[in-house]
């Protein structure tokens, strides 16, 4: 067995990744994939009932995407404008603190100084490496000041300006807690008729919390990718959702996970019987193939670049050959890739 990505027979045309999110959120194609056989089947995320029971724990990222990214220009000695800049905040330390990435990072150094509308400035205090930086705002600056001094960081794949739309559109409608700088997507097409549905015919949703982070999009250039280094994300299991996660196993209830962050999170506050503890802190598990999961029964995602740590997720639950097969049925029957794409059910069992 190789341990390449390159050995994954995985290329998604430029023109199938989705630029727009679909007319309506439960109007993309879903993709079922049975895990133990292959077995694939072409549906309708609106069809989702159709594969989710009574007896299932449906577990979701609460996140809430934060107006990351910002464009400055550095002060130069004179107090004058310099070079443009474009900063993506990754992290908030407090009001004033932050961590960010900034490009081109060449241009800046520590003590540089960066103008961003006129009225707040900030300092870069520290280089942290591979063009990240921790910073301090000349003001306190909070998740609400971003909504005026940032925009939705929309992935770089995503070949235009952010829109109004995407304000509603890169957001689950259940996200409830800033912090993340990226959408877990999975639960883009899920709408409030959906989840009511379910919960009144018995389905159980449970909250987390994982705030995406950059690492998400960085590739694994590793010949071997057992040698990348994963990103480290915040998350959070409260005692109700870990208490709800255990009930639904202790009642037989199958794990279904929506998207890889919630996946992450729980396995990170699994033990090896597979009880979730209530936990509050950082994850940096990497799941490649051969993982053993202790608790993930199903899970619904969207389809992810190939050089991603997300690919060997998904190829961790399903055989590396079954997500190749899934993933070259969807070209080939013009599914819609990564962000704003479609959707796949993956699950175990026959």
């Amino acid at each position: 067995m190789g341990y390449s990505l390159k050995d994954f027979k995985i290329s998604i045309p430029d023109e199938l990744i989705a630029q727009f999110p679909s007319e309506e959120r439960h109007g993309s194609k879903l993709l079922i994939l049975n895990a133990d056989t292959g077995l694939i089947q072409d549906d309708h995320f609106f069809n989702i009932a159709s594969f989710l029971t009574s007896r299932d724990c449906v577990v979701y990222n609460d996140a809430k995407v934060i107006n990351a990214r910002m464009y400055g220009n550095k002060v130069l000695t004179g107090g004058e404008k310099g070079g443009h800049v474009e900063i993506l905040l990754t992290r908030m330390i407090d009001a004033h603190n932050w961590q960010c990435l900034i490009q081109p990072a060449r241009r800046v150094r520590k003590g540089s100084s960066i103008t961003l509308d006129g009225e707040t400035e900030l300092q870069v205090l520290h280089c942290l490496g591979e063009g990240a930086f921790s910073i301090r705002f000349s003001r306190a600056v909070s998740y609400n000041d971003l909504q005026k001094l940032g925009e939705i960081p929309l992935p770089k794949y995503i070949k235009r300006k952010p829109l109004k739309i995407d304000g509603d559109r890169y957001q689950t409608v259940y996200s409830r807690q800033y912090g993340a700088v990226a959408s877990p997507t999975a639960g883009l097409h899920f709408t409030d008729d959906i989840i009511q549905d379910l919960t009144k015919g018995g389905t159980r949703f449970v909250p987390i919390t994982l705030h995406v982070d950059w690492g998400t999009f960085k590739p694994v250039r590793e010949n071997d990718y057992r040698n990348h280094e994963i990103h480290r994300e915040q998350y959070e299991i409260s005692e109700s959702s870990a208490d709800a996660i255990n009930q639904s196993r202790r009642e037989g209830r199958r794990i279904v996970c929506v998207g890889t962050t919630s996946v992450r999170a729980i396995e990170s506050a699994a033990d090896w019987q597979g009880t979730v503890k209530a936990t509050y802190g950082e994850t940096n598990l990497y799941i490649y193939p051969g993982y053993i999961f202790k608790t993930v029964e199903a899970m619904i995602t969207n389809f992810h670049m190939p050089d991603s740590t997300l690919i060997l997720l998904v190829s961790a639950f399903a055989d590396k050959k079954y997500i190749e097969k899934a993933y070259r049925h969807a070209v080939a029957k013009r599914y819609r890739f990564f962000s704003y794409g479609d959707a796949m059910f993956i699950y175990r069992g026959q």
